[in-house]
């Protein structure tokens, strides 16, 4: 049975324009199109609606960064191609698209010890090597060491990704890979307690 889109996103209790974001970003298999509509298989969309919240309680800071972001898009910038997620980029160009320019408190990202990149409230990636930072003159922060972990390529299965790495980030990156983290913030970084 397929779904479309609206139906998609009703069953998971999202906006459309979540929902649409998994799509943009490549993190669903099985996809159809009927005329314009972008129909679901409903065993991807009761995958997701499955999926576990992830296991904050496990990561030793009692408060982490959460980098929230959009599907991929292209940008003009000196250091980068993309900015945002795609489970269609390289994990080069996805590490690159991923460290930096927010605002943010560098501090406190670097205190927690990891960053989970999610997209539509899903992990999709996880950073790690967040000891250093810079910042520009927007007053925005980067994170020039950061290390790519892991991310995901199919968020329905979930297919995760490891990168080679330290096992400590790998592990960190196996615990939170395809979990659901909902976040709120009016920027692109929410902070989370990992205690409740």
């Amino acid at each position: 049975m397929l779904l479309t889109t609206g139906q998609a996103a009703e069953a998971l209790g999202c906006a459309i324009t979540t929902f649409r974001r998994l799509i943009r970003a490549e993190l669903l298999p099985g996809l159809s199109r009927r005329g314009v509509r972008v129909m679901i298989p409903l065993e991807s969309v009761q995958a997701l609606a499955a999926r576990k919240p992830a296991p904050l309680h496990r990561l030793p800071a009692e408060e982490i960064a959460v980098l929230r972001v959009d599907a991929a898009k292209l940008v003009q910038e000196s250091d980068r191609d993309w900015i945002g997620f795609s489970a269609a980029l390289p994990p080069e160009a996805l590490l690159k698209g991923l460290r930096g320019w927010w605002r943010c408190d560098p501090a406190s990202v670097a205190a927690g010890g990891v960053l989970p990149v999610t997209l539509s409230g899903y992990v999709v990636a996880v950073l790690t090597g967040l000891e250093t930072w810079e910042k520009d003159d927007r007053g925005r922060h980067a994170f020039p060491q950061a290390r790519l972990a892991g991310y995901v390529t199919d968020l329905a299965t979930p297919a995760t990704h490891l990168t080679p790495g330290p096992a400590a980030d790998r592990a960190l990156a196996d615990l939170l890979l395809g979990a659901r983290l909902p976040s709120d913030s009016g920027g692109a970084v929410a902070y989370r307690a990992t205690t409740r």
